[in-house]
């Protein structure tokens, strides 16, 4: 097998401004991926919490390394890797009318799962959540922009 990554992009129609608040704000990750504990910055660990509202920890990492608005890279896990550290980067470009998202999701090799299943997994959750992020910059984008 080639090596066990993840590469997806997407066009959305927002500035890179708000799709990184979109990525990286408490209430505005809570839209369509999970709420946060904490606005992911450089060196924050945060969790990104169940959206049922127990408060329980879905994901967790730590920031590796944010530039705004054009990058942001962290460590990812969560209980079905059993701990085992993945690797998350965003790149945002801007194009004609809104932005170039591109994910990069590495590091499931040495998980202490079936690589294969894991990367379906994660790539089929990356592709719902992709659709519910493209729906909400929009709703948050202002008309004049």
């Amino acid at each position: 097998m080639t090596e066990a990554r993840i590469e997806k992009s997407v066009f959305l129609k927002a500035s890179p401004q708000r799709v990184w608040d979109h990525l990286t704000r408490p209430e505005l990750l809570a839209r369509w991926f999970h709420p946060s504990d904490t606005e992911l910055t450089t060196d924050a660990a945060f969790a990104l919490l169940s959206n049922s509202g127990d408060g329980s920890k879905v994901c967790w990492g730590d920031v590796l390394e944010a530039e705004p608005p054009t990058r942001l890279v962290y460590s990812f896990t969560h209980k079905w890797l059993e701990g085992h550290e993945t690797r998350v980067e965003w790149t945002l470009s801007a194009v004609a009318e809104g932005t170039l998202l591109k994910l990069v999701h590495d590091g499931f090799e040495g998980a202490n799962v079936d690589v294969f299943d894991s990367l379906c997994d994660h790539d089929a959750g990356w592709d719902e959540h992709f659709v519910k992020l493209r729906e909400r910059v929009k709703e948050t984008e202002p008309a004049t922009a």
